[in-house]
């Protein structure tokens, strides 16, 4: 493929990979706004406790996703995965939309966590394996930009339609994208580097698992399990919570969600200055220095009382969250070999999901038990400098060819 026609084909592949991964935010992004409204409407009762498993039973799903779609990834293609993924948690959504208990929501959401942990991973790993070495970590990002365009419209949806027309309707939209895995059967092509794999290269999803323990690899690996939790595990329980925390400072349902959207609107700018921060100072510049904005911010917008602050500082915790986010998933395969390179990133995703299963679910309980928001957000604050100190030993891959 010559100079001219390659950088529309990576338009073409982001694009493409990025809708999923879009539609894949829509759903996790619709889901704090739902929690806040379900605990508010009668018949349900939806306590503290029970609105903190809702995010840990979908974080329980990812980690199972992530871990299995990852593996067989490596074995059966990330193409093939990634429509698998897609049709799992969109069919699911649309489901969740009938069921009038917690328990049967629950259910849902563990099936559709499993899709959602399943298609991130592949993903990224599939647009890395495609993408020249000189542009990959920016093109990456932008891909996880798209993520924010998801939580945008998720936020425009629960806006508009949950006050309106009840959170039903917003999930049966969700649904929605279950029609995209259509189109990918027949526009996305595969990625290059496992095309080029030889059968006998293929190895077991178990003889996978133990080689990102192997010697050469096991430093890396023990990093990126640290700073995937601790990202994780602050992420999603700051902002599955968000719309909530906003009702606990006294803010109504209306005005919660309004703020909201005005800080996921921040997430863009995130992506796309480490996008550009990535190719020109390197992966662990753009992942220590979003994560130490993602912590002092984390720290003020626990603490605001006065709406300027909160406000400023949850905008600036949209940005550099989310920008650290896009440097991660472009971190993570660059780690391993493209033997492996589904099973070490959905391996290191799996165990982030854990610390997504804990961080709603410790949230939930911190405040039935009257902990202050400052506390809370405190801990997430630490969290995440935990992380920076684990990047801070990792090895730098801006430029690299992927073996």
């Amino acid at each position: 493929m010559d100079k001219k026609t390659k950088p529309i084909a990576d338009r073409k592949l982001l694009g493409i990979a990025g809708a999923a991964w879009m539609f894949d935010a829509l759903d996790v992004g619709m889901l704090s706004f739902i929690i806040a409204a379900l605990k508010m409407e009668e018949g349900w009762n939806l306590t503290d406790v029970q609105a903190g498993w809702i995010g840990s039973t979908q974080s329980i799903g990812m980690a199972v996703g992530a871990l299995l779609f990852g593996a067989m990834a490596d074995k059966v293609g990330r193409k093939n995965i990634l429509i698998i993924t897609l049709l799992l948690f969109s069919v699911g959504s649309g489901l969740s939309a009938l069921v009038g208990t917690v328990s049967l929501f629950l259910i849902l959401r563990f099936f559709i966590g499993m899709g959602l942990g399943g298609e991130l991973p592949v993903a990224s790993t599939l647009v890395s394996e495609s993408v020249a070495p000189s542009k990959r970590g920016r093109v990456v990002v932008l891909l996880e930009s798209f993520w924010a365009l998801g939580w945008i419209l998720s936020a425009l949806i629960s806006y508009f339609i949950i006050p309106a027309y009840g959170w039903r309707i917003a999930l049966i939209l969700s649904a929605l994208p279950a029609f995209y895995a259509v189109y990918l059967r027949f526009s996305l092509p595969d990625s290059p580097k496992y095309e080029e794999l030889k059968p006998k290269e293929k190895q077991s999803m178990l003889q996978n698992m133990k080689k990102v323990w192997a010697k050469e690899y096991s430093k890396q690996t023990l990093i990126l399990w640290v700073l995937w939790f601790c990202v994780v595990f602050s992420y999603y329980g700051m902002f599955l919570w968000l719309p909530s925390v906003m009702l606990m400072k006294g803010f109504s349902l209306i005005k919660s969600f309004e703020y909201v959207l005005i800080m996921t609107l921040a997430q863009l700018p995130g992506y796309f200055t480490a996008a550009w921060f990535i190719e020109k100072m390197g992966r662990k510049f753009v992942l220590i220095t979003y994560l130490i904005g993602t912590a002092a911010s984390a720290y003020f917008f626990g603490t605001a009382e006065e709406l300027p602050l909160l406000i400023t500082s949850g905008i600036l915790l949209s940005f550099f969250n989310l920008g650290a986010w896009g440097a991660l998933y472009a971190y993570t395969p660059e780690q391993y070999p493209t033997v492996i390179r589904g099973t070490g990133a959905g391996m290191a995703a799996a165990i982030g999901r854990i610390g997504g299963i804990l961080g709603p679910l410790l949230v939930g309980y911190l405040v039935a038990a009257n902990t202050s928001i400052s506390m809370i957000f405190t801990i997430f604050t630490v969290a995440i400098l935990i992380g920076v100190i684990a990047v801070a030993f990792g090895k730098e891959t801006k430029n690299t060819v992927l073996e």
